[in-house]
């Protein structure tokens, strides 16, 4: 895998094609997908044990969004929030920390960039900071207890190499969703 390769064009021109649509329907995918999003978050909590691998899929959703449209991947980024308020609260400060803010980082960058390396980057770098965040300053043992919650350079160093890889295996997810539901959306 090339991590200075390109993204294909396919990602620019469906985001132009996105636009085009009517309002209505492009709220009636961000809500849908939001909703995807919330009950596969919610997972974690609902079936302990199993949820738990379900729960990390919610970022899906999130970041194909992004990539159609920054401002649908925003509102359908709070309104996931705004539903696990309701369906599983105890999901609210992990999702906006680390599932939706990679989802909607990597997704974002689309826009921005063209080469898969500073997509990665990206997603990596908003991820470290949600898990930091969380596990430093907020002091919620995010990654259990096997990890202090108080500031270490070998965590830090582990946090950043673990989302560099798991933000470059959801670039190449999303790449491959991405040309199947284009088909589907546009």
């Amino acid at each position: 895998m090339n991590f200075f390769k390109a993204v294909s064009d396919d990602v620019r021109s469906s985001q132009m094609i996105f636009n085009k649509h009517k309002k209505t329907m492009k709220v009636s995918v961000v809500s849908v997908f939001a909703c995807i999003a919330a009950i596969l978050q919610a997972a974690g909590g609902f079936l302990p044990g199993v949820g738990y691998l379900i729960s990390p899929l919610a970022t899906a959703p999130i970041l194909l969004i992004a990539m159609f449209s920054i401002p649908f991947g925003v509102m359908s980024y709070f309104l996931t929030i705004m539903l696990l308020f309701i369906l599983q609260p105890t999901e609210l400060i992990i999702f906006p920390f680390t599932t939706g803010l990679l989802g909607f980082g990597i997704g974002g960058s689309f826009h921005f960039f063209r080469k898969r390396l500073n997509i990665i980057a990206t997603g990596a770098i908003l991820l470290v900071a949600g898990i930091i965040s969380l596990l430093f300053i907020l002091r919620f043992p995010v990654l259990g207890p096997a990890f202090p919650v108080s500031f270490s350079i070998l965590t830090t160093g582990s946090i950043f190499i673990f989302a560099l890889l798991y933000s470059w295996l959801w670039v190449e997810m999303a790449l491959i969703l991405f040309k199947r539901l284009k088909r589907k959306i546009i």
